[in-house]
């Protein structure tokens, strides 16, 4: 298992949610009711699939691996730009949850937060992800050792059955396309 083009492919399902979460924004601006139920699947699929299924490999395997073997320039890299972006997405989650409660206890003008908070979430994360496919897999890639990409291919292929068992992969690919039969057509 090549672990970092498995993070490419977990890419493309985080990107195909942005999508639905922009489409989810826009029926609210458009007066529709909020679906809450969708929107509370929607900040379970980012904080379990996106955050701990996805970022979890990233932060827990190939950062901490290029900061130990690339060192100053690395560190810089992921502890003051990817590890800022990932804690900001938690953040606007966290907000959003947040917004959500407050429209369904009757504040409208919630509904604000609610937009604001997806919506600069599907920003951070398209730009986010294009840093990561275009610079920092392939500096890891150009970096590390050949014997530190294998153990990372190992890790990931380890981790990656972990979570098969549990059917994490499956049941978040399942969510993701019924809620872009909803959202998208």
């Amino acid at each position: 298992m090549d672990g970092i083009k498995l993070m490419v492919e977990e890419h493309k399902y985080i990107k195909r949610m942005l999508l639905v979460i922009r489409k989810a924004s826009y029926g609210i601006v458009k007066g529709e009711n909020i679906n809450f139920d969708d929107f509370f699947a929607i900040i379970d699929f980012v904080r379990n699939y996106a955050d701990n299924h996805h970022h979890g490999k990233e932060e827990k395997l190939l950062f901490t691996k290029m900061v130990d073997e690339i060192g100053d320039v690395a560190e810089v890299l992921v502890k003051y730009g990817m590890h800022v972006e990932h804690d900001l997405g938690r953040l606007f989650m966290r907000d959003l949850e947040e917004a959500l409660i407050k429209v369904k206890n009757g504040d409208d003008e919630a509904k604000i937060d609610v937009i604001s908070n997806a919506v600069s979430y599907t920003h951070l994360l398209t730009r986010h992800i294009n840093k990561e496919d275009n610079t920092v897999y392939t500096f890891a890639q150009r970096k590390l050792s050949k014997e530190t990409l294998n153990t990372i291919n190992i890790q990931c292929e380890a981790f990656e059955k972990e979570e098969e068992e549990k059917q994490v992969q499956h049941n978040y690919i399942m969510l993701l396309e019924s809620l872009e039969k909803k959202y998208l057509g």
